[in-house]
């Protein structure tokens, strides 16, 4: 049984952490956020240690090391975007592995030192890449690695997400601490695409605000349009009369590949892939953390 420390419980994310550190027969141990209404513990690890101060929950960290017993194996991640790095560190330098949300970081340089710190410290960076356990994104990469490798793909994708006025309220609708619309919703297509369709030759934006971004992406093996948006006024008639506040569309070649369904048991799959030595590290994380970058720092029209 191994011994998980967690970071962001009160998170939308956490509850997913602590359903696989339970579903894989582990431990929560401790916990830390800011906000202390985090009830949803009681579902899974009732006796977990609480802290709301990172300083606190650093020390008890590294008591539990030198002590040697409940010693904490796995820190999970699931803070603001910004203090991911931070958190990374935090849990490498208490020897524990880190398993961390995406995106990993918000800057590609700031994965260089993670990298040292890896050598550093003998122990692992993970992040959660779920998309690339989804059943119908496994079966479209065996396609294209099936597929004549001159072809190159026309793709459009639209991925609405309703956010009310509170989003910008929030450390998500701060740039500066999320990385913006592309980073924030955009990451996990970013990730997908670059893992199917191969390295991107180029990219332009034509739209980049607060709550939306658009643009081009030209990968090795793939041109494709995006559209993100956190704007419900940009939901289609059909997905409104549904009284739907998501909408997710991705056609290759005029084609729809239908993703929707199939994300209920992704956290605890990959926590079954890491704990067996498999998971998703720095180097898969990269392409999408420079992507999301640099369209975060490219103006509408370039």
């Amino acid at each position: 049984m191994k011994k998980f420390g967690l970071i962001g419980a009160a998170g939308y994310i956490a509850p997913r952490h602590m359903r696989a550190i339970q579903d894989t027969g582990n431990q929560l141990i401790c916990a830390l956020d800011p906000y202390d209404g985090v009830g949803i513990i009681d579902s899974f690890f009732p006796e977990a240690d609480f802290f709301t101060e990172p300083e606190r929950f650093d020390r008890h960290l590294d008591k539990l090391r030198r002590r040697g017993q409940n010693k904490v194996d796995y820190v999970a991640i699931c803070s603001p975007n910004y203090l991911h790095d931070a958190h990374i560190r935090m849990a490498l330098r208490n020897e524990a592995h880190a398993i961390c949300e995406k995106p990993l970081v918000l800057n590609p340089w700031n994965l260089d030192a993670l990298e040292e710190l890896e050598k550093e410290t003998g122990k692992k960076i993970y992040t959660i890449l779920q998309l690339r356990l989804h059943p119908s994104i496994l079966a479209l990469k065996k396609k294209i690695e099936e597929a004549p490798k001159d072809k190159v793909y026309d793709i459009d994708l639209s991925y609405i997400t309703s956010r009310g006025r509170w989003y910008f309220f929030s450390w998500k609708g701060d740039t500066q601490k999320s990385g913006g619309v592309a980073t924030n919703i955009g990451i996990h297509f970013f990730d997908m695409l670059s893992w199917i369709f191969g390295n991107l030759k180029d990219l332009e934006v034509t739209l980049n605000q607060p709550e939306k971004a658009s643009g081009i992406l030209e990968f090795a093996r793939a041109r494709v349009n995006w559209y993100l948006s956190v704007d419900s006024k940009d939901l289609p008639a059909a997905a409104v009369d549904k009284g739907k506040r998501t909408f997710r569309n991705l056609t290759i070649e005029g084609e729809a590949l239908e993703f929707s369904d199939g994300f209920t048991d992704l956290h605890t799959l990959s926590y079954q892939n890491i704990l067996a030595g498999n998971g998703f590290g720095i180097k898969d994380a990269r392409p999408s953390v420079e992507i999301a970058q640099k369209i975060r720092m490219m103006k509408a029209g370039v």
